[in-house]
């Protein structure tokens, strides 16, 4: 399996539970783990024949600042859906940090993995 990766990830969105949380925008910050099979876009040198990061980098962007949610479970299951269906992506693995959520931690969130591994 080949792995198409984006790293820290950083968009700020409207999430949390707390009044004042639902007041303002956070910073988040995605690691995104994504199958594909590069021997297509190697063999060919074409962006057609792979998995493009920047286009997923931009429709999560969009996607993260368009959206309202309580918890980052929510969010990360919903990143992770559209990612596999507009993308055609087998398997992803997607971590969200939530770095101001404790004080005393430098990160707080989530890993989640979906679809099935090639």
């Amino acid at each position: 399996m080949d792995i198409i990766f984006l790293r820290d990830l950083e968009v700020d969105a409207v999430i949390g539970i707390y009044a004042w949380e639902k007041a303002i925008r956070q910073k988040l910050v995605f690691n995104l783990e994504m199958a594909a099979d590069i021997r297509a876009a190697a063999a060919s040198d074409s962006i057609d024949d792979t998995l493009n990061y920047k286009a997923v980098a931009k429709r999560v962007i969009a996607y993260v600042e368009e959206s309202r949610f309580e918890l980052v479970e929510t969010l990360a299951e919903n990143v992770a859906r559209l990612i596999l269906e507009e993308f055609s992506v087998p398997w992803v693995r997607l971590e969200l940090n939530k770095g101001g959520a404790v004080r005393q931690a430098k990160g707080v969130g989530i890993r989640i993995e979906r679809g099935e591994p090639v």
